[in-house]
């Protein structure tokens, strides 16, 4: 086994190794550009050696540096993650020829089925069905429009060394093609140095679910289940889980066993990847094969108890796998979420800074659910502009979906993260989504649920009396407090108020009292308008101010919810909700709903940049007149080019910036007359 490994990556996969590693006895080293100095996998790894400047370019995608740092620390072998240098085969060539051990497939599977346009005409080769499209090279975007035209819209522009949804478009109809080309091509050089692309038909209302393949050098070959990834946004995967809830037992076998053949085929070593498109009526068809470990892995691990990083060392280290086919035995549920730095009200635009605060869930098992956090940054750590937007990999197991998916909604409403927007109120929200409870998904799903975007959510009447007994309770605990003060000038006096309301965003709930006294920890009934099931609710909390997440029962429902202090009241967020809450007396209430509103100001005018990031390119001048639909600029971000259009016919009466300048969020780019 090996003394010592170096890890080719960053951020939480890069600590998600180090783990296991440590577990096993092996010493580690991290590679670290600038950007990454005070990084978290830095910090856990036994070396450090760093590489270069922030830009990946120049600092993980470099593979003489390194190799570099393999010889200057002794490191055996490595470990490359996922991304960055994980699926090139001239990396894993050239370490073999230096004498260092790559933890992966061998150099002529990485070729074979690396690359998307390879790997499909392998496949269709080895008799595997395949998606219909073009498997070529295009020269140029006519030439997309034709081949585009020949399939049939819609199809799919693709970059062949993409992943993580970056290079990818879909065109519905001719007029789609031509910018759709330029920006995968675009998006695939910056992000992978290669701008192949090719196209192949887009199957609507598709399920997006994969097989996990574990191989060795001894010729076993086994495949762990499935994965249900349909849950993306912008092709990139947002919630995953183990098993898919569609798949019987037929279909599965038939999947894993055409993944296990392929992986065969081409002398496959280690972890991968066969990803599948599957229709309504579980015809599947192969899409692709990644050849490296998944960043959803954890869920598989979570249903089969078996260490995917552990097996894929053990196997570069010359060991047979030690279990059959016949051992594998998928146990229970898992889920896993994926928190991004972005902000949901804006179109899941990138979000970038520092974390004031990140208190993720307590890790480990209670009861019958095991909570599980996957990450690379801590309280303090910067979100950075030069890589992925990721803060964290939330799983939770559970021994049905349905317990899963709710002990993943209650670790979600308690995982607390300040300081930069993040993904957390779609996911609490979508956990309760009944089209994802019922498991009827495809990868259409958050565009077909969320036409509009994902706008803030308005509570229900029963929603609203489970915040107003948050919001009542807190108060309660806070004046409690205060009035026991030592140094208290005036000490407290006369009977506890019976009657309030609370101030629900803009709606009022009344509120009463049913018992006299305050007790810590917090036990009382509240009579709240709008409370089903009787108009008590039982209120019991052990909350103390200062803390960011309440947990206790309202009217016997187990709830979590984080609060945070704003100017004369709380922010409530709850499964997906956000609401401002108010306490007040009746008077002072009636006096509430006589305050003018303050309306928003008018940027009808203006171009605002959505998000921080570079300006890649203006794309009109100064006088010029814009029809509706028409480029205004394009902003790049975490190596996701955005591109501004305008919403109706204007004049460009003032540019503000240019051509490579970085703009903060809604700094003005243009303005129109």
């Amino acid at each position: 086994m090996f003394k010592k490994i170096l890890i080719a990556n960053r951020g939480e996969i890069a600590c998600r190794v180090i783990k296991t590693a440590r577990r096993m006895g092996i010493l580690t080293v991290a590679v670290y550009s600038d950007a990454d100095r005070d990084a978290l996998h830095v910090e856990m790894a036994d070396e450090a050696v760093h590489i270069g400047p922030a830009a990946a370019s120049e600092s993980y995608l470099v593979a003489e540096k390194i190799i570099a740092a393999c010889k200057a620390t002794g490191a055996e072998a490595v470990h490359p993650g996922y991304g960055f240098l994980s699926e090139r085969a001239s990396f894993c060539a050239e370490l073999e020829k230096q004498g260092i051990i790559f933890i992966g497939p061998k150099p002529k599977a990485i070729m074979a089925m690396g690359d998307k346009i390879e790997s499909k005409k392998f496949a269709n080769a080895a008799g595997v069905s395949t998606v219909p499209g073009h498997l070529g090279i295009i020269e140029d975007a006519a030439h997309a429009e034709v081949i585009a035209g020949e399939i049939g819209y819609p199809v799919m522009i693709k970059a062949s060394a993409g992943g993580g949804g970056k290079g990818m478009r879909i065109a519905w109809n001719k007029a789609d093609v031509g910018d759709g080309f330029e920006r995968a091509r675009s998006e695939a050089k910056s992000s992978f140095g290669d701008d192949r692309v090719f196209i192949e038909k887009f199957v609507v209302e598709p399920r997006h679910i994969e097989i996990q393949v574990l191989a060795d050098a001894h010729g076993n070959v086994v495949y762990l289940g499935e994965r249900e990834c349909s849950i993306q946004r912008r092709n990139q995967k947002v919630a995953e889980e183990a098993p898919s809830p569609f798949l019987d037992e037929a279909t599965r076998k038939a999947m894993g066993e055409q993944s296990v053949a392929l992986a065969k085929a081409v002398d496959y070593q280690s972890a991968g990847t066969v990803e599948f498109i599957v229709d309504r009526d579980r015809n599947f068809y192969f899409l692709e094969m990644n050849t490296r470990l998944q960043v959803e892995h954890p869920v598989t691990e979570l249903v089969t108890g078996i260490d995917l990083v552990e097996q894929m060392i053990r196997v570069a280290a010359g060991e047979p796998l030690p279990f059959a086919q016949q051992d594998i035995r998928l146990d229970g549920w898992a889920i896993e979420s994926r928190l991004y730095a972005e902000d949901p009200y804006r179109n899941f635009l990138p979000s970038i800074g520092r974390l004031t605060r990140y208190r993720p869930p307590a890790e480990g098992r209670t009861g019958n659910v095991v909570i599980r956090n996957d990450t690379g940054v801590f309280e303090g750590a910067e979100i950075s502009m030069y890589y992925d937007p990721m803060i964290a990999k939330l799983c939770t197991w559970a021994p049905t979906r349905p317990e899963a998916i709710d002990a993943m909604g209650r670790a979600l409403d308690g995982f607390v993260v300040d300081g930069i927007e993040h993904n957390v109120p779609f996911l609490s929200a979508l956990m309760k989504h009944p089209r994802w409870r019922e498991g009827r998904l495809s990868t259409g799903f958050i565009a077909e649920e969320y036409p509009d975007g994902f706008a803030p959510m308005k509570p229900d009447p029963a929603e609203e009396a489970v915040l107003a007994g948050i919001a009542l309770s807190a108060s309660l605990i806070e004046t409690n407090r205060r009035e026991r003060f030592a140094d208290r000038l005036r000490a407290a006096s006369g009977a506890l108020r019976e009657e309030w309301v609370v101030k629900i965003g803009d709606n009022h709930v009344a509120a009463r009292l049913l018992d006299g006294l305050i007790t810590i920890p917090f036990d009382m009934d509240i009579a709240i308008e709008g409370a089903i099931e009787g108009q008590s609710k039982s209120v019991v909390t052990d909350w103390r101010p200062g803390d960011p997440v309440w947990s206790g029962k309202v009217g016997g429902r187990d709830i979590t919810a984080q609060i945070r202090p704003v100017l004369n009241g709380l922010r409530i967020d709850w499964q997906g909700l956000s609401v401002i809450t108010k306490v007040f007396s009746p008077r002072h209430a009636e006096l509430d709903r006589l305050m003018p509103v303050k309306l928003p100001p008018d940027t009808s005018k203006l171009l605002l940049c959505p998000m921080p990031g570079l300006v890649v390119a203006i794309a009109v001048a100064e006088g010029q007149e814009v029809k509706a639909g028409e480029t205004l600029a394009i902003v790049e971000a975490m190596k996701m080019e955005n591109v501004l259009r305008a919403d109706r016919d204007l004049v460009i009466s003032k540019i503000n910036a240019a051509a490579g300048e970085s703009l903060a969020v809604d700094a003005v780019i243009m303005e129109f007359a």
